[in-house]
């Protein structure tokens, strides 16, 4: 396959909102590195696809508002956060079906560009990230998991959290849910109680696991061979994310046996970059929770002074989930 250009752009996709994204098309140009930004979501209305197939492979080119992106010279994708593919109008079967084709159109030619390295494929964040696999290959792979159940069976729920308690309720995905007044509601990783649990349960699949008696969390962030860990300390709850205000984090080495087996998960789901989150026993072993393909990394600022070394306290990240 025919090697992009050194000298092509890097082609961000991700929708309008994203600090991540920003910040690292900051340092691209101050590198004075060519960026192209793209969101599939803003196809077909402001973003137009032109791609060509045959002998020569994909050719063609990516028109947006204000650039033309030859398909051919993309030396990488930073692949973040695009917003949903839809439909320049009508509505229920017309739509839905619009929008599947262009998903399966320019996704999958946005999926194929010649010779261009991915952080991380597309395809590859999609197996990532369902959390069954997440913990499945975790522990193949060497890192400790704590005792987890996936129901639908209320009976079954409560024998689980009788037998391993305290037991934690996490959501299976970060579902977009909207509440009677139009604000965006998250679903937060909550204790429970063996008699909260009642035949509700039946409706979806529910994931329960046994909670770690924890003195810190860690956030790992693992890309291109590096891993970077942060110990979180201060938050008073089982989410830290609920309690930014309070946190304090350090960065901190990972163990020899973490680090082996946190390469070995990117290799089994082909990744390049990984936010990892653990839980820190109280015997100082690490117990991976899960790992999202695209977290933000953009959360831990910089040290206000160069020589500072100790905990450090930054203001509350941006966005919902990291």
């Amino acid at each position: 396959m025919r090697a992009a250009s050194a000298q092509g752009p890097v082609l961000v996709v991700t929708r309008l909102d994203d600090a991540t994204a920003d910040t690292v098309i900051a340092e691209l140009n101050r590198r004075h590195v060519p960026v192209v930004r793209l969101d599939p979501g803003d196809f077909p209305d402001t973003l137009k696809l032109n791609a060509s197939l045959g002998d020569r492979g994909l050719t063609g080119e990516a028109l947006t508002g204000t650039r033309a992106l030859d398909l051919t010279e993309v030396r990488s994708v930073y692949w973040r956060r695009p917003g949903p593919y839809i439909s320049a109008d009508g509505a229920g079967q017309d739509e839905r079906w619009c929008a599947e084709q262009a998903r399966y159109g320019l996704g999958g030619v946005l999926a194929s560009l010649p010779g261009t390295h991915y952080v991380n494929h597309p395809w590859r964040n999609r197996d990532a990230e369902y959390k069954p696999a997440q913990l499945a290959t975790a522990a193949r792979c060497g890192l400790r998991v704590p005792p987890t159940l996936i129901t639908n069976d209320p009976d079954e729920a409560r024998r689980f959290a009788v037998e391993h308690r305290p037991v934690l309720y996490k959501p299976l995905w970060n579902s977009d849910y909207t509440g009677p007044d139009e604000r965006v509601l998250t679903v937060w990783v909550e204790d429970v109680d063996p008699d909260d649990l009642h035949d509700g349960i039946r409706r979806t699949a529910h994931l329960f696991q046994r909670r770690v008696d924890k003195s810190a969390d860690i956030r790992l962030t693992a890309v291109g061979g590096e891993l970077f860990a942060v110990r979180i300390d201060g938050a008073p709850g089982v989410d830290w994310r609920r309690h930014y205000d309070a946190l304090t984090y350090s960065p901190i080495e990972t163990p020899p046996d973490v680090a082996e087996a946190v390469c070995a998960y990117l290799d089994a789901f082909a990744l390049v970059y990984g936010a990892f989150d653990f839980g820190l026993g109280r015997d100082g072993r690490w117990w991976m929770y899960e790992c999202n393909p695209n977290g933000q990394w953009a959360w831990f600022p910089r040290p206000h002074r160069p020589d500072h070394h100790g905990p450090r306290r930054p203001a509350p990240a941006p966005g919902r989930a990291i």
